[in-house]
């Protein structure tokens, strides 16, 4: 993430920590965190955990004994993480670093949320989470992406628009930032295809959202 997106989310992190825990948004955090297939006292790594949102689902999947990393880039989403009792506590850990560049060396799972369309080289990315977590460990990709339903357009050009606006420094297509970081998505589920079996791809939100889960082989 460059300088500019990390102070584009830095500043924005309280209306974030917002708009990531509307009612409407908890219930597929919920199934996202359900397609891991945790086990209690396991350990999973969320790469790009913003404000925590994800984190209680995380936590009831891997109960008391188990253990839920947080890494965000930006020290003010972990901030806002901190500020609610339910994501913090026992078991959870939040680490400000690049999840490009590993600050942990060991987990059962490895939860990247609406982070690989920021990375010049996702794939690469994507290959190192499944070495951490080896043979018989899960990988998740959770993104926003365009839907093609007939009613689309004016949330796609909304989507176009946050893509540019949360992107500032980045090297986008002129046609489309939205296109480009859509490809950069479509790099790291590829990567996570080659390297995993038993896979598994869901939609929520009327196709804005995409998880792809595999098991590393």
């Amino acid at each position: 993430m460059s300088d500019a997106a990390q102070c584009f989310y830095g500043r924005w992190a309280r209306l974030y920590d917002r708009l990531a825990d509307l009612p409407g948004l908890r219930s597929w955090r919920a199934q996202t965190a359900a397609m891991l297939d945790l086990s209690p006292g396991e350990t999973v790594v969320e790469m790009g955990c913003g404000t925590g949102a994800n984190v209680p689902h995380l936590r009831e999947q891997v109960g008391p004994t188990g253990r839920v990393v947080g890494i965000d880039l930006t020290r003010e989403m972990l901030t806002q993480a901190r500020t609610h009792p339910e994501r913090v506590g026992q078991g959870v850990d939040y680490v400000q670093a690049d999840a490009t560049r590993l600050p942990v060396d060991d987990a059962d799972a490895v939860l990247a949320t609406f982070v690989v369309g920021m990375f010049d080289d996702p794939a690469t990315a994507v290959r190192r989470w499944c070495d951490l977590v080896g043979p018989g460990g899960q990988v998740a990709l959770l993104n926003f992406q365009r839907s093609d339903h007939t009613l689309a357009a004016p949330i796609n050009l909304a989507f176009e628009g946050f893509v540019r606006l949360s992107s500032p420094g980045k090297r986008f297509s002129r046609s489309s930032h939205a296109a480009t970081f859509e490809q950069r998505v479509g790099r790291a589920r590829e990567a996570l295809a080659e390297r995993t079996e038993q896979r598994h791809f869901e939609t929520f939100a009327g196709g804005y959202l995409g998880v792809l889960v595999g098991r590393v082989e």
